[in-house]
């Protein structure tokens, strides 16, 4: 079991690695993913905004200095996923709904003895590539209502 009582400390500390990474070059796409505070923020909540488990941030949090090497040494991608997704975004001074297709790429690499998975977002033709998740050896059955091309096992978006 995981100690939380250093919860504080150990989110503290990642929050301020994680702001350091910035944009790291992944050789598997020639350009820039970009660790923004939406990724980070996704390790901490899951897309209904409610918080994960702190056990399971804590776990997250100790991937991350792995999933930053691993962005910028991997060549290529073992998962690929594209779906439909709705977004609240303001157009004309109101907030609409907008469908956008968001595709996933999961990099998986076993470093430092550890198998761990990465995942890189992407929304709308032209956004940016972004980090979105860390999870360790990761396998589930779970599958969507919407699928335009998945590789994937599980859920990209939540996890």
């Amino acid at each position: 079991m995981e100690d939380i009582s250093n919860y504080e400390k150990i989110k503290e500390d990642s929050k301020r690695f994680y702001d350091h990474v910035g944009n790291i070059v992944c050789p598997a796409f020639g350009q820039e993913v970009i660790f923004t505070s939406e990724g980070f923020n996704h390790l901490v909540y899951k897309n209904d905004r409610r918080e994960r488990d702190k056990k399971v941030q804590i776990m997250k949090f100790k991937l991350l200095p792995l999933a930053k090497k691993l962005v910028s040494l991997t060549a290529t991608f073992q998962e690929y996923e594209e779906s439909l997704r709705e977004f609240r975004v303001k157009k004309f001074k109101k907030i609409v709904q907008e469908t956008k297709v968001v595709k996933y790429w999961g990099v998986i690499a076993i470093l430092e003895n550890r198998k761990f998975k990465v995942i890189i977002r992407k929304v709308g033709d032209n956004g940016q590539l972004t980090f979105w998740s860390v999870i360790p050896a990761w396998i589930t059955n779970y599958h969507r209502d919407i699928k335009l091309v998945s590789t994937m096992k599980g859920d990209p978006n939540d996890d």
